[in-house]
Order: structure tokens, then sequence, then C-alpha cells
């Protein structure tokens, strides 16, 4: 986020009105350098009760459906004959171990928007060069999207303390993948995207939608994982299916996941007892069907208030 959504975060945050815990992640500008970071750190200062903004947004690469996602091996052409265009590094990978050693010296956790996967190695890298620079922290740096894993890098997450920040949604043969993913990919690249169950297995995940670019809709969401379809109609065309996570696993990533990688692990994302009552009702019990997109939300409450009551929000 840039300063005026910031502000604006701030400002609901002092004023009461804001309902949810939001952890702000402040822009790093790919176009200035290391310059910028006092300006971040005092930025990061003005949080309040619930709008906490000490986290860092690097953007290291593009996406796949325009070939810019930065990939270890060359995009093919639609022959299946490699191209010379490998995407593109939107920060510059020698400068980037600087970029986070400072960041992580500073005190503040980074954010990684990274779908390819040189894009995943590089922010690996630059992690690793913090860690052995500032030695361990309770900084819980994660790295989002995550298309495309190289195998090696999938081990390196556990052994980093890296979280692996999901977005379910797209890990289907939808026509984002079908039609302007996998034709471009190279072999090994194309059943290594979204490896749900092998980042699991070895390391914390948290869950998100990237809304607004997709659906905020948490059980939508929660069907693909553990499908790996694009619908109910469509469950025995499950894309790369030995990455399906179970629903245990998935919703954990939404509650547990998700605030331990905040930091907010010592007061909500379990119910538990001297936990704050941030519970949703849901209309139908998600580990009694085959596909769980069409359940629906029937209240949310956030520290034991309701925020949310379908039947007083349809009428």
């Amino acid at each position: 986020m840039n300063a005026e959504i910031h502000e604006l975060y701030r400002s609901l945050a002092i004023s009461g009105d804001l309902r949810a815990s939001v952890r702000g992640a402040l822009w790093w500008d790919r176009e200035r350098g290391l310059e910028q970071l006092d300006d971040l750190i005092e930025l990061s200062r003005e949080g309040h009760d619930r709008y906490d903004p000490r986290t860092i947004k690097l953007m290291l690469d593009g996406v796949c459906e325009n070939y810019t996602a930065a990939m270890l091996d060359p995009y093919t052409d639609r022959a299946g004959r490699p191209t010379d265009n490998s995407g593109l590094d939107f920060i510059d990978p020698q400068d980037l171990p600087a970029i986070v050693t400072a960041i992580d010296a500073a005190g503040l956790q980074c954010h990684f928007h990274a779908l390819g996967d040189r894009a995943v190695r590089n922010a690996l890298d630059a992690i690793e060069a913090a860690r052995y620079a500032n030695g361990p922290t309770d900084l819980r740096h994660h790295i989002a999207h995550l298309q495309v894993v190289h195998p090696d890098d999938v081990s390196r997450f556990g052994s980093l303390g890296v979280t692996a920040n999901l977005q379910p949604l797209w890990a289907c043969a939808d026509e984002a993948v079908t039609e302007l993913t996998l034709p471009f990919l190279q072999e090994p690249q194309r059943i290594h995207q979204y490896p749900f169950a092998a980042l699991a297995r070895r390391t914390n995940i948290a869950m998100g939608s990237d809304w607004p670019v997709s659906s905020p809709d948490v059980m939508a969401q929660v069907a693909v994982a553990a499908t790996r379809a694009v619908s109910e109609e469509t469950l025995e065309e499950a894309f790369l299916p030995d990455q399906k996570l179970d629903y245990a696993t998935s919703l954990k990533a939404f509650t547990s996941g998700s605030a331990y990688v905040n930091h907010l692990d010592h007061e909500t994302g379990v119910i538990a007892p001297g936990f704050r009552a941030d519970l949703v009702i849901l209309d139908q019990d998600p580990f009694g069907l085959a596909w769980t997109g069409g359940i629906a939300v029937d209240m949310t409450l956030v520290g034991g208030e309701i925020v949310h009551h379908r039947d007083l929000a349809t009428n």
C-alpha cells in the first residue's frame, strides 16, 4: 500500500471504524533504492489498535499470462520451442539481498510477490542473506503466490522460517492456466505449479485471496485447495491432484496460519480460552461436502462483536 492508503487505514483505526485486524504492507518503490527505507520505517510506526503496518511489500516479478513472471527456464512459443524470454526481475537480484537484509535489520517483515520459480529463488536467497547477516529473529517473512516453485527450493522455506502465502483459487485448470500458461511453460515447470501439499509438509502455510484481483470468498478458495478443480462439475479433472490439501489443512491456513504470519497467533486464529472471539459461522458443515464453494457465511464476529449477519445484510 502507498502512503495514501496507509493513512486511510490509520484514520479508520483511530476512529474505531476498522473492524478487522489489518497487517498493512507498505510498498517498496522499485524505482528508488535503500534511501526510501527511513521513510517506510516512519510510516511503520504509525499503526494504531487493529492496524499494524510493519510489513514491506516487494514486487519481484509479474505473471505467467503475459510472460513477465521470472522463470529459471525460458518461456516457449505456441509450437513448444524455447524463446529468449524468461520473464522480468522487477528488483535487481544483485540488489535484493542488501535490501532484504536492511529491512530485516530494521525489524520489519518482508512480503514478496513471486510467481515464477526464479523470483521465488531470488526471494529465498535474499532471506538467507538476511538470516546470515542479522541472525535469527521472530520476523515472519512470507512469499506470496508461488505459482511455480523449483523442487530444490521447497525445503528451503522451512529451514529459513519462511511462510508460504498461498492463493488457492488459482490452482485449477481454468482458462488462465490451460490457455495462457501451460502452452508457454517448459515441461518441468508445468508440473511444479502451486505445490501446496509439498510446501505444507515443510513449512507454515497461510492463505489469502489477493482481492481485488480475485474473489475474497474463503470457502470457494478452500474448495479449490482441496480438489484442484474449477467447479463441482469438474471434480474428476483435478489440476496436479497430488498437491491437494484436505479441508482441515486449508481452513487452518486461512485461520491459524494467517494469524501466525501476522504475529497475531497469541490472540486469534484458534478457538481457545483467552483468545479473541473472531469467529465465522457457516450455513453448512464443510467436512461433509465434496465441494465447499457454495457455502455461505451466516454470521461474523470480531472480538465477540457481531459485524455481519446474513439475515440483516439481505433485508
